[in-house]
This record gives C-alpha cells, structure tokens and sequence, in this order.
C-alpha cells in the first residue's frame, strides 16, 4: 500500500472469521459518515472478497494470511469515502481473467466480482510483488444510499 491504513488486520484464510471482519468494516463505514444500506454493501462487498481469497485463492486451506486495511477518503478534514485494500499470498491470477460468471447462468455461486464491481465505485485487483494478489476497493459518499443524514462525529458521542 502506498499510503498508511487507518485500521490494518491480519485474519487466517477461515470463514469463521469473516463475521468479524464484516461487522468492523460496517461499523468503521458508518463512522466515516455512510447510512446503514451503504455500510451493509461495503460490508458485503468485502465479504464477498474475501470469501473468493480463502476459495479460489488459497483453495479452503486454513492457515493462509489475509490482510484487511482500512482508509478514510478524505477531503480536508472531512471523510468523503472509504479505501480497503485486502491482499493476500495465495496463488496469482491473470487480473485479466477475474470476472464474473454471466448473469444468464442461473445458479447458486459465481456472483462474487459481479457483487463486489456492482456495490464499490471502483474495484482493482493486482498482482503483488512478493507473491499473491491485492485488491483496492473505494466507495464515496453520495447522497441516498451511501450518506448518512448527519455526521456520527456531530452528534456529541462515539455512537
């Protein structure tokens, strides 16, 4: 990452702790100013991320590392959107190959980039150079789904 994470995690390869993961991205999203439909899709977004590192990446085997950073987009001193960036050390990818699978092609599975471009307002995947792969998602607040009436901070309490 080229520029310091608010919050940086390191979770094992595990669905059992992608709750967590979820529960603090929505609640760091909501901080930053989103309305609870925006953080439930940021939420969502990352949990759909991660879900496809610990499958197709790291093909269910337990023990691999993910890392989950955090950064406010800010404007002056106010946050306008949110930056995390997940990366990981399982198998690389062509970045070019990493799509969904055709909405036309009902069933379960499948839908996790498809989400994830749907719900972000950008989404990168990369090659890291010590091996595995990044992902740089961003969303901004923008009014309706995604802007909290009021700044959290304006309140007069921690929420």
């Amino acid at each position: 990452m080229s520029k310091t994470a608010h919050i940086r995690m390191e979770v094992l390869s595990q669905a059992r702790y992608l709750s967590g993961v979820r529960a603090l991205v929505a609640a760091v999203a909501e901080r930053y100013g989103f309305d609870q439909c925006a953080c439930s899709q940021i939420a969502l977004a990352v949990d759909e991320a991660l879900a496809n590192v610990i499958n197709h990446g790291y093909k269910r085997q337990p023990t691999g590392k993910i890392w989950v950073s955090i950064s406010p987009i800010e404007d002056g001193k106010d946050v306008r959107g949110v930056t995390i960036v997940i990366e990981d050390e399982a198998k690389q990818v062509d970045v070019t190959q990493i799509q969904s699978r055709s909405l036309d092609d009902v069933r379960p599975g499948g839908l996790g980039v498809h989400i994830i471009r749907e719900l972000m307002d950008s989404a990168v995947w990369e090659l890291r150079s010590e091996g595995g792969m990044r992902l740089t998602i961003l969303k901004t607040r923008t009014g309706g789904c995604g802007d909290a009436s009021t700044n959290p901070d304006e309140k007069g309490g921690h929420g």
